[in-house]
Parts: structure tokens; C-alpha cells; sequence
């Protein structure tokens, strides 16, 4: 393995990446296997390894010593010896732990690679509570209700097990692809019957072949790279009924409409459940909103009996970065069901990633962003951070706010509009979006521009009307509220300017600029704008918000406004 010392490990599980270093690139592409990105100042990016990130890494295939090896070869002295200890014992927890399901007394089997590894563990209150009978001394046998709750629990304490219990198979759907399908779908010279791009049949052959998931787990893609697709062709390998759940409304019916027009399924076999129409069918697409509603707060989730509602053999979550904390509990309770998580980011900005690990399962593929792009599968994006100053009287307005009133009234600055319209201008040949959080602030700048406003306030018969009219190219450019952060497939937009966000959301600063990354024409270019007020607390986020795009090779070079 090629040498290079671009970086500090520290003892804390921590590692510095001077950016000025010749093997910059390379020690970031070895990093972003079994370490998270934390902080991106200019001189050195903060990495930080996790019990997480090393379980990640370890599903993907990775030994302890194979990141021990690729730590020593970017690290510029000797890396820790009790570093090293520690990343023994993590990875090597992974895998203590089995589930197994015994045939002949049809029972889930919890198995240790050691007695006193199970005496310790049911030594714990928290494990006991699960009353688990002790039939070996390396074996307690399970109830199938708790196998959700325990596999959680026991990653929280440090153990993730491996499931090779099995799926139930679910009752049996035959469909294929249709022959036309292959004209909708971009191919490679190594076709197969549909034509999946090659990274996409990686992609369903590691779940398929999940070394001790059984056929559950994360699918890690960049948008634009056809999660749809993936979701379809693993589902289509399958042949059985299948529920999928997704983000929202638009993106219930982006789905039913790939369904009906690549595969072979009938539109009386694919069914709605949403705000709108509740079918259930063979292959039913749902919103996760619909699925955590309740009349009250102390009542019981209306519509969750949804996911037993029939022999399903695979749940797709779709956008499972965007999953509600309370379908985790609903996950823990129907893990004899194959699990599908289709994300283009694991960053949870509420802490749950561990949750997701233990539910739905570990990353069994991971694509990176520059690689697809380098392979002309995504659009080359120019990242662009660009500093407005206050005016006098705002400045004073900012400064004498209460702390939790400087942020949007940094978002909301007034000076944005004139950089809106310098950059529409700019680029007034290409299908652009305008991207935020404020529906005053965007109403304005609808207006000011001449723009339609897409808001969640629009009913979703205008919505789709809207985003038809930008598809079809009769209008240049939308201004759109939060409801552009979800799984909308606007192929054709090459520009967003986002002009106020989420505080310092990762996840929306992927999912933004994913709205432009599908390929486009000639140059295979696309533009993202970030506009922030200068000296303020919504440029103090922007750094964190940039910071997931940062790790996957993208650079925001960054532009000072004089008004």
C-alpha cells in the first residue's frame, strides 16, 4: 500500500488531514471507509473514527488490521499502540454475537463465542429484563418479539449481532422488467436483462449477499445515481410483496410511476397509501408521515398496523436518513421482514444512526459521490459559498438580537435578492432553483423574480403541476420551500441558490444539492450557491451544513459580496 504522511492519529480517536498535503486526496479516500468527518477548517480537516463508523466498516468486509494498515499508511508518526488496542476490541466485538434460527425447535437462538461473554451480558438489568432462557452455556434462546429490541440494545452496549436468523419469504409476486425499459435507463456495455448500470447490479448483489444479514441493510448512493432502481431490482430478484416508504407524497407517486413504466406490475397490484388514498396491494408505497400519524400524543399510531397488514417479504425505506424516530419502534417489532435503507447519506441530525444500524441493518455498499461523477453518472457541481454583508441598519438589528433571533435575521438578509438576480442572469440558460427556509423570504423573492413558490402550503395537485411545467423547460426557474429537500426528481435543473437552511444540517445541505446531480447535457455541469450574511451566526453554520459534501470531495470556494 502507497505511503503518504497527510496525517496526525491521535490517541482520542481522532485524526488531522493537512489540506495543503500532496496526498490530500488519497488519505481522504482511505478515511472515509471507516472514519466521519468532524470539523473542516482550512489548515486541517478533523476525522473521527466511532465504534459506528468502525462496525460500518467491519460489515463492508474491513479486518481491524486492515484499517490499522491504512492508519499507518497516511499517519505521519506512529499511530498510538493503545489506539490500536482500542480498534482491535471494537471491530472485534462485531461478531461476538449471533442470532441464529434452530429448525428443529423453530426457536431464535442467541449464541456467544464464549460463556463468560453471555454471563456478563445477562448480568446487565437492561438484558435481563428480556428473560431470555439459558439452554447452553454460550446460547439463551429468544423470544421472536424481542429480536428488534435486543439486537438494539446490545449495539448500544457495545456488541452488534450478527442476524443470520433469516426472513420470512413473503408471499410470492411474479413481475419482470419491461423490454421498452431499457430505453428509459441509461446502460453500460455490460448489460444484463434491464440494463442496470454497474454499480447499480453491485449494489443489489451486496444485499442480496450480506454475509450475516440475511438480505438486510443500507444501500449508500449519492442522488441522481438511481436509488429507485436499485430498490426495484433487488425487489425484482425477490419476487414477493413489498412495502415502501418514502418521504413524502410526491415522492409516493415518483415511485408508483417508475413501477408502471419499467416493470411489469399493473397498476391493480401497486397501490397509494398516503394523506390522499389508502390502498393496500401487492406493492404498496407510503409516506412515513402517514405511517407516525396519531389523533393525539398519548394515542396509538392510527395507520401502523400497515406494516403487518400483509405477508410483506421486503420493506424498502427509502430517504432512510429521513426516517421518524418513532417508526424505530415499529422496525424493532417486524425484523422476520427483509429490510431495505436506500440513503445518499447516514448522517442523522437527530443521533439515531445507531438505531438504523441495529434495525434496519449495517452498509453493505457505499458509492462515493466523486466516483460516480468521475464516471459521467452524476453532474460535475461547482460549489460556491458567497458572503453578503449586512446593511448599516441590519448590522445593528443583528447585534442587538437575542442570540436565537441572529440567525434568521442573518437568513433572511434583504441584500440577497440583488445576488439572486445577478446569478439567475448569469446563468439565465439553464433551469435553475431557488432553495429555503423562510416562507416570508421566499414568498418576496417569488414575487421580486417572478418565480412560482412551491411550499408544503400548495396542495400537491399544484405542485406536480408546477414541477411538470419546470421539467418540460416553460419555466426557468422555481423558488422552493423545505419540500425540494425530498426525493423530488427534477432532472433538468442545473442551478440552486440556497438562500437560508436548517441551522447546520448536513443531511440538507446532500439532499440540496443532490436536486441538480443528475447528469446533464454537453458539459455535464451544474452550479451550487450558498448565499450567507458575512460575519454572522448563518456562516458559522454554513461550515457545519457543508461538511458531509466536504467528505465526499467537494470544495466550496468562497466569494465576498460587495453590495
Amino acid at each position: 500500500m502507497e505511503t503518504t504522511d497527510a496525517c496526525i492519529v491521535q490517541r482520542d480517536f481522532t485524526i488531522l488531514l493537512e489540506v495543503g498535503h500532496p496526498g490530500f486526496e488519497q488519505a481522504r479516500a482511505r478515511l472515509g471507509t471507516f472514519a466521519e468527518l468532524v470539523k473542516t477548517p482550512e489548515g486541517f480537516h478533523t476525522y473521527r473514527m466511532t465504534s459506528l463508523s468502525l462496525w460500518n466498516a467491519a460489515a463492508l468486509g474491513w479486518s481491524a488490521d486492515q484499517v490499522i494498515s491504512s492508519l499507518e499508511s497516511v499517519s505521519r508518526w506512529n499511530v498510538p499502540a493503545a489506539l490500536i488496542q482500542d480498534i482491535r476490541r471494537i471491530m472485534g466485538q462485531y461478531g461476538k454475537l449471533k442470532l441464529n434460527w434452530e429448525k428443529d425447535h423453530q426457536r431464535l437462538r442467541l449464541v456467544g463465542d464464549s460463556e463468560q461473554l453471555l454471563d456478563e451480558l445477562t448480568g446487565l438489568k437492561t438484558i435481563a429484563a428480556f428473560r431470555m432462557e439459558r439452554v447452553a452455556p454460550d446460547e439463551l434462546v429468544v423470544r421472536g418479539e424481542q429480536r428488534g429490541l435486543l439486537k438494539q440494545e446490545l449495539t448500544r452496549l457495545g456488541y452488534p449481532v450478527l442476524d443470520y436468523a433469516g426472513y420470512r419469504p413473503g408471499t410470492r409476486l411474479s413481475f419482470g422488467w419491461k423490454s421498452e425499459a431499457n430505453d428509459l435507463h441509461e446502460t453500460d456495455s455490460d448489460q444484463e436483462a434491464f440494463g442496470l448500470r454497474s454499480y447499480q447490479r453491485e449494489a443489489v448483489d451486496a444485499f442480496e449477499g450480506s454475509e450475516g444479514m440475511g438480505g438486510s441493510g443500507l444501500l449508500v448512493l449519492p442522488c441522481g445515481a438511481g436509488k429507485t432502481v436499485i430498490g426495484m431490482a433487488v425487489l425484482e430478484r425477490l419476487q414477493c410483496e413489498c412495502l415502501i416508504l418514502t418521504s413524502n407524497t410526491t415522492s409516493v407517486r415518483q415511485w408508483i410511476q417508475e413501477l408502471q413504466d419499467k416493470t411489469t406490475l399493473t397498476c391493480d397490484q401497486i397501490g397509494e397509501y398516503s394523506g390522499q388514498k389508502k390502498q393496500v396491494r401487492p406493492v404498496t408505497v407510503a409516506t412515513y408521515q402517514i405511517l407516525t400519524h396519531r389523533k393525539s400524543k398519548d394515542s396509538d399510531f392510527t395507520h401502523i398496523k400497515l406494516l403487518s397488514e400483509r405477508e410483506w417479504g421486503l420493506i424498502i425505506y427509502d430517504e432512510v436518513h429521513l426516517l421518524p424516530a418513532p417508526v424505530f419502534r415499529a422496525t424493532a417489532d417486524i425484523q422476520a421482514t427483509r429490510r431495505l435503507g436506500l440513503t445518499a447519506t447516514l448522517v442523522r441530525e437527530d443521533g439515531c444512526e445507531q438505531d438504523v444500524f441495529s434495525l434496519i441493518g449495517p452498509k453493505l455498499y457505499d458509492m462515493p459521490w466523486k466516483d460516480l461523477e468521475r464516471q459521467g453518472w452524476i453532474a460535475n457541481v461547482q460549489c460556491q459559498e458567497i458572503r453578503i454583508p449586512f446593511s448599516t441598519d441590519l448590522k445593528t438589528s443583528y447585534l442587538e438580537a437575542e442570540a436565537k433571533h441572529q440567525f434568521r435575521l442573518a437568513a433572511e438578509n434583504p441584500a440577497k435578492l440583488q445576488v439572486i438576480r445577478r446569478l439567475l442572469r448569469q446563468h439565465h440558460d439553464l433551469p435553475a432553483l431557488v432553495i429555503g427556509q423562510y416562507l416570508d423570504q421566499l414568498e418576496t423573492i417569488a414575487r421580486e423574480i417572478d418565480a412560482p413558490l412551491i411550499s408544503g402550503m400548495m396542495s400537491q395537485h399544484e405542485r406536480v403541476k408546477w414541477f411538470e411545467s419546470f421539467r418540460r423547460g416553460e419555466i426557468k426557474t422555481i423558488v422552493v420551500s423545505k419540500v425540494a429537500n425530498f426525493a423530488v426528481d427534477l432532472p433538468d435543473a442545473a442551478v440552486a441558490l440556497e438562500i437560508s437552511g436548517s441551522y447546520g444540517s448536513r443531511q440538507e445541505e446532500a439532499q440540496r444539492l443532490g436536486r441538480i446531480l443528475r447528469p446533464k447535457p454537453g458539459d455535464n455541469k451544474a452550479y451550487f450557491y450558498t448565499l450567507v450574511s458575512e460575519d454572522s451566526r448563518e456562516q458559522e453554520f454554513a461550515l457545519r451544513r457543508q461538511m458531509f459534501l466536504v467528505e465526499q470531495g467537494y470544495e466550496y470556494s468562497v466569494i465576498h459580496e460587495h453590495m
